[in-house]
C-alpha cells in the first residue's frame, strides 16, 4: 500500500452514506474509485493478473482506473447485483456466475488491502445462527432463541418461554401494492402457528421487556454506542418517533464486541441491544453492512470522520 492509493468504495447508485464519506475523502485529498457490480461490464471493466506478489492489474470505470496492487482500502457497502438482460437465461447463469468468481474473486483478493468489511466475511456473518453463536461465545447475554421448521417445535417453545417474537432470518423486499416491503418483527402467540411453518425455517426469540434499545457502532479502535428510546417493538419502522442519548458501555462490553468482530475477521460491525428494566443488555444481531451516519446527525459524534480515517488508514 502506497500512500497515494486510491480508496474502492463498492456500493449502488442510491447511498447516501457512500456519498458523504466519499466527499469527507475527497476533503482529505485522497483518491476515491467508486463502483458498482451491477455497472459490469457495460461501465465496469477489469483486466487482472495473478503474480507472486498478489493480483496486480487495473479496474476501470468511465470516469476513474485503479491500480489493483495500489488500492490502500475497499468500502464494500451495498453493490447491486450482476445482472445481463441482454442475454438469454442460460447464458445470463453463466456470465453472472463468471462475473462473481471473476471480478468479485479478483475484489476479494487485494494485496495489503483493508478491508471494511470483507465481502466473503460479510457474507459468514450475516448469518442469523452464526451471528448468535458468536455473540453467545463473545459472552453477550442473549434471549432463548430457537431456529425451527417444525410448528410443533415452535409452539413448545412459545408455551416455554413466551412472550415470543418472530423475525425473519434474512430480509428480502416483498411488493405489496407495488411498493416495497419488508417482512416485519412481530410477536407470536402459539395458536398462531399452523402447518406453513414447515415450509422453510424460522427464527423465534423471546421477547425482552426492554425499556430501550442500543445501537453500538464499532468502527475500527473506535466505538459509538447510542441509546435509542421509542415505544415500539422495532425502532427502525418508524424513525420519526426515536430520541437518541449517547451512553456508556457496561463493563465488558467492549472485549465482547471485538471478540465478536475478531471471530468474523470485521472491523466495522452495527450491533443491537435491548435494554431490559435490570438496566442488563441483551445481543440482538450484528449487522456488518449497517447504516451509522444518522446517528452523527442525531448525536453530533465523529462518526464519519473515524470511518474516514479507517479507510485512510490514518494512525491516531
Amino acid at each position: 500500500m502506497t500512500d497515494a492509493g486510491p480508496v474502492l468504495v463498492v456500493t449502488n447508485l442510491d447511498d447516501p452514506t457512500a456519498d458523504v464519506v466519499i466527499s469527507e475523502l475527497h476533503d482529505r485529498e485522497v483518491p476515491v474509485v467508486r463502483l458498482d457490480s451491477g455497472d459490469f461490464p457495460y461501465a465496469l471493466s477489469v483486466a487482472a493478473t495473478i503474480t507472486s506478489t498478489g493480483v496486480e492489474g487495473t479496474l476501470s470505470t468511465p470516469s476513474r482506473t485503479a491500480d489493483l496492487a495500489k488500492v490502500r482500502s475497499l468500502y464494500y457497502r451495498r453493490p447491486s447485483g450482476f445482472a445481463f438482460p441482454h442475454l438469454n437465461d442460460q447464458d445470463a447463469r453463466f456470465a453472472v456466475a463468471q462475473a462473481r468468481y471473476g471480478l468479485g474473486g479478483v475484489l476479494a483478493s487485494l494485496p495489503d488491502c483493508r478491508y471494511v468489511n470483507h465481502p466473503h466475511r460479510i457474507g459468514d456473518a450475516e448469518f442469523e445462527p452464526s451471528g448468535l453463536a458468536a455473540a453467545a461465545s463473545s459472552g453477550f447475554r442473549l434471549p432463548p432463541t430457537t431456529i425451527t421448521s417444525d410448528p410443533d417445535a415452535a409452539r413448545a417453545f412459545i408455551k416455554q418461554h413466551g412472550p415470543v417474537i418472530y423475525k425473519p432470518l434474512s430480509a428480502p423486499l416483498y411488493r405489496l401494492d407495488g411498493i416495497s416491503s419488508t417482512v416485519k418483527v412481530a410477536e407470536v402467540a402459539a395458536d398462531d402457528i399452523d402447518e406453513a411453518v414447515a415450509g422453510t425455517a424460522h427464527l423465534f426469540q423471546q421477547r425482552v421487556d426492554k425499556t430501550a434499545d442500543v445501537r453500538v457502532t464499532v468502527i475500527g479502535e473506535q466505538v459509538f454506542a447510542v441509546r435509542i428510546d421509542s415505544d415500539l417493538l422495532d425502532w427502525r419502522t418508524a424513525y420519526d418517533r426515536l430520541t437518541y442519548t449517547v451512553v456508556p458501555l457496561p463493563h465488558g462490553a467492549a472485549a465482547s464486541l471485538y471478540a465478536y468482530l475478531s471471530h468474523f475477521g470485521l472491523v466495522f460491525g452495527a450491533f443491537d441491544f435491548a435494554i431490559d428494566r435490570e438496566d442488563r443488555w441483551w445481543f440482538l444481531e450484528c449487522n456488518p453492512s449497517g447504516q451509522w451516519y444518522w446517528l452523527e446527525l442525531e448525536t453530533s459524534l465523529p462518526m464519519l470522520a473515524a470511518m474516514a480515517d479507517l479507510l485512510e488508514r490514518r494512525s491516531r
